[in-house]
């Protein structure tokens, strides 16, 4: 079955009315009926300050990187994706998947 998968990078701090921005995509993708989303933190990353996050050095493990990545069909996803326009997203990824076990 062929998809789209949104892939979504945040940092850990940032934030969206005092919660993580991330749980806020995350509560608009349920209640858009997105078929699912998933929040991965990344232990160590960069992004445009070009400031290196990591979660080795205790002086460092802040703000880490995280992704959200979510998968549905095509018009949903991209329906989906003009809903987030009010959020501070720096960065988000489309890229066609083939589900093959779906739920």
């Amino acid at each position: 079955m062929n998809m789209l998968r949104l892939t979504i990078l945040v940092g850990e701090d940032d934030q969206w009315h005092h919660r993580p921005l991330y749980t806020e995509i995350v509560h608009r993708a349920h209640q858009a009926g997105l078929a699912g989303a998933s929040v991965f933190r990344g232990v160590e990353g960069f992004g445009a300050s070009s400031r290196i996050h990591t979660s080795r050095l205790l002086s460092l493990a802040e703000n880490l990187p995280c992704s959200v990545v979510i998968v549905d069909t095509e018009d949903t996803v991209r329906a989906f994706v003009s809903s987030l326009d009010d959020l501070p997203i720096g960065l988000a990824m489309l890229d066609p998947v083939e589900v093959v076990r779906p739920a």
